[in-house]
């Protein structure tokens, strides 16, 4: 795997068997590759890598197949070449970049995976600061959650988000056992969410807004990404090119981004 193709890895969604993961098929023709997965992270997805003069007919035949609900994604320039090529497909709103990392950068001190009440709290917290957050407790390929509750690891951080969502809203309070009662709120959380085989994915990086400044965000996705990159190999996010404070916390859990593009079958 290479630099430019993790997110066609991340696509086919494989496990540690071999072969893509369950409704995903794989497209080839010359140099490109398009990989097209349901589902995946909120979306009906279609990675795209290659020359842009073998991607045009292969995203063209690829979308013939699988129907207009699958948004093609890729490198900002590819994804402009397939829009002015591809009659019909339109850009699929602002950019955003793929940020991703083969350096385990160390498990940060005061984060911890949560239990069931830890991911009933961060599913509080979401709802509150975060409900555009595709990834949630529960939902089919997130599998787990980090979080600090009050008092740990120094609460603080960025108010952050991975994936296609902007920043959340305000966060009234949640504790590990519910809202109240004296138990310790959590405070920031992110998740392990549709990781593949060779390329884990972080996700809903949420923190409290009272609990800004102190790098809290930045503890919860190093503590992520660190597992990630044990596990996988390479750990990698999408965030809003435009998402200045979320991106400054990847880019401190040792992330680097490449400009992504998206379309949509107008």
């Amino acid at each position: 795997m290479t630099d430019h193709d993790a997110h066609i890895t991340w696509t086919e969604q494989s496990r540690a068997g071999g072969g893509p993961g369950p409704g995903v098929r794989v497209f080839r023709h010359g140099s490109a590759t398009a990989v097209a997965s349901p589902g995946l992270s909120g979306r009906d997805r279609l990675a795209v890598a290659g020359d842009p003069s073998d991607a045009l007919p292969l995203v063209r035949d690829a979308l013939r197949e699988v129907g207009p609900t699958y948004r093609p994604f890729g490198d900002a320039r590819l994804i402009d070449a397939l829009v002015r090529g591809t009659p019909g497909l339109l850009p699929g709103g602002a950019g955003f970049l793929w940020m991703e990392t083969a350096t385990a950068p160390g498990a940060a001190t005061g984060v911890r995976w949560l239990d069931r009440d830890g991911e009933r709290a961060a599913g509080a917290l979401i709802d509150l600061c975060f409900p555009d957050s595709y990834a949630r407790p529960g939902r089919p390929g997130v599998r787990r959650w980090a979080g600090v509750y009050g008092g740990e690891g120094g609460a603080g951080g960025v108010h952050a988000s991975a994936g296609d969502g902007g920043i959340g809203g305000v966060y009234a309070g949640a504790g590990g056992g519910g809202a109240g009662g004296g138990a310790a709120a959590v405070v920031a959380v992110a998740a392990d969410a549709w990781s593949a085989a060779r390329c884990g994915f972080l996700a809903g990086v949420v923190t409290h807004p009272r609990a800004r400044g102190r790098g809290l965000a930045a503890a919860v996705s190093a503590f992520v990404v660190d597992a990630l990159v044990r596990r996988h190999g390479r750990a990698a996010l999408m965030v809003d090119a435009d998402n200045a404070p979320a991106i400054a916390v990847y880019e401190r859990a040792g992330m680097r981004g490449r400009r992504f593009g998206a379309a949509v079958v107008g």
